[in-house]
């Protein structure tokens, strides 16, 4: 007992001189202003992986303002807390066609070790790929405002220490909430959880890579859903199945029919589950780096019995590793894509016939009407577009409306005159909807981007934004348009003087 609470008296001191003793606080803000015009819907790649913040509707003024703080660096020492905090807010105001105050951001996190616990809203990308210039990650991409979660995760490779760092892990466990307003299904929860592992050192020229996520909709409740699909419209929400969520396994209670009606509900798996499996690899080859990605698909059976193994992201991207110097064109980087969606296990589903279980229709669900979506935007790759944002002359489909596409992209960034960052993003695309409701014509669309960001002697040091985007074919209303902003970011420290946590002067006295 002794030793018990002897040792748990030096765990609180330890802790308390972690949080409270070593180290020093950044505080970083941001203010931005600026105004976004179209002659149409807004395009494309001036909305799409924003975060949800750009709305469809232009023309509007915006003004997004942030605080935030994150771990603290290692002082002089060379020491470094084991246990720290931080947080982040950021607020984003639309004014014009489109009134809105969004918080696309509003957490506060905490560091134990390599581990991280985090609340909140929270920009957060999924999956291996390029983060730069994208189209984005099938599954999480950036595309809709970030759902507001409980996370704990070990968020950066962590060498397992008996491999002597060649081989490391990053992982992620999370619980969240779908929003209600304007939604068929409501009260939905959201499981995520996600696993990864790098072969190989930070040093070798040669890294792999691979991993899986798994996304999974479920509980809720929604006048909508007919009696054999729910009970008195009410899906499995009790925290009995939460287990089956997690692990994927088959309705453990299939005697519950205050909850579930359908017939063939002991063969189904409570909630929508869906994601993706990712490889990866990259090599150094002279002064670039070369990064090569797949992302396969499941959102059904069909990627375990291997018929839908054609659809998914594939992604190569070049990146220079020397500095800039004083080149007057110095290439940054070159990202190139490929995305298929078509397959979708083919166009017959047959329950009995696993090979023939196909029709995946990806994003959509027949108990979550709504989709993969949050507040009306794709959570996942913005290629898959729901209803809203397609040209009105097309079949209409409730939910996401075109999910077989092949999309062919190319991204570009590079640093002009020493001063002018530019990049571009250009994207081609063939589409067929649905396989309940398909595009016949198979209309193809084109959407390009070029921004570019020059810093400039205002208020103490500034950036100017500006962009110019262009929808051309027949999936989205043709448009042309531009934003310009400018960008002011900063930091203040607040350095900590060092104190014996035994001190009668307490840190919060």
């Amino acid at each position: 007992m002794i030793f018990r609470v002897a040792w748990l008296s030096s765990l609180i001191i330890c802790i308390l001189q972690c949080t409270l003793v070593h180290g020093q606080r950044t505080n970083q803000y941001l203010l931005e202003l600026g105004a976004l015009t179209s002659s149409n819907q807004t395009p494309f790649w001036l909305r799409a992986n924003q975060y949800g913040t750009v709305p469809l509707k232009s023309p509007i003024g915006y003004l997004s303002v942030g605080l935030s703080s994150d771990y603290r660096t290692i002082d002089s020492t060379g020491y470094k807390p084991l246990v720290d905090w931080g947080y982040s807010i950021n607020a984003v105001t639309n004014l014009g066609q489109t009134n809105q105050i969004l918080l696309p951001e509003a957490y506060i996190k905490g560091r134990l070790g390599a581990f991280e616990l985090y609340a909140g809203r929270r920009k957060e990308v999924i999956g291996l790929m390029d983060t730069l210039l994208t189209t984005g990650s099938y599954i999480w991409s950036g595309n809709a405002l970030p759902i507001p979660k409980i996370q704990l995760s070990l968020p950066q490779f962590t060498p397992l220490p008996f491999t002597k760092g060649l081989l490391s892990l990053m992982g992620t466990f999370s619980h969240g909430w779908f929003e209600s307003d304007n939604r068929l299904v409501k009260g939905v929860y959201l499981h995520q959880s996600s696993f990864y592992g790098r072969l190989g050192k930070p040093t070798w020229r040669v890294r792999v890579y691979g991993g899986f996520n798994h996304q999974v909709m479920w509980g809720g409740y929604s006048n909508y859903l007919g009696p054999g699909v729910a009970a008195n419209g009410r899906l499995p929400s009790a925290i009995k199945y939460f287990p089956a969520v997690v692990l994927g396994t088959r309705n453990p209670f299939p005697d519950d029919q205050s909850i579930q009606t359908t017939t063939n509900f002991e063969e189904n798996r409570i909630g929508n589950h869906l994601g993706s499996v990712d490889v990866a690899a990259d090599v150094n080859i002279g002064h670039w780096n070369l990064f090569a990605y797949r992302q396969f698909v499941y959102d059904d059976g069909s990627l375990f019995y291997g018929t839908n193994l054609e659809d998914g992201l594939n992604g190569l991207r070049l990146k220079n590793r020397n500095s800039p110097e004083n080149s007057a064109f110095f290439l940054r980087q070159i990202t190139v894509e490929y995305l298929f969606t078509g397959s979708q296990g083919g166009d017959v589903f047959i329950l009995d016939d696993p090979k023939r279980r196909g029709r995946d229709d990806y994003f959509n669900n027949s108990q979550y009407l709504d989709g993969w979506t949050y507040f009306g935007r794709t959570i996942g790759s913005p290629f898959l577009t729901p209803q809203q944002e397609v040209n009105s002359s097309l079949p209409p489909r409730y939910g996401i409306a075109n999910n077989r596409v092949s999309v062919f992209h190319l991204g570009l960034s590079a640093l002009v005159a020493g001063k002018v960052d530019i990049t571009t993003r250009l994207s081609f695309s063939k589409n067929a909807g649905t396989y309940v409701t398909p595009y016949i014509t198979l209309p193809s669309e084109f959407s390009g981007l070029l921004t570019a960001s020059v810093p400039v002697n205002l208020f103490g040091g500034a950036v100017l934004n500006g962009a110019l985007a262009l929808d051309s074919g027949e999936l989205l209303p043709n448009s042309v348009g531009g934003y310009v902003s400018l960008r002011k970011t900063g930091v203040f420290v607040h350095k900590q003087k060092p104190r014996s946590v035994l001190s009668p002067r307490w840190p919060f006295k």
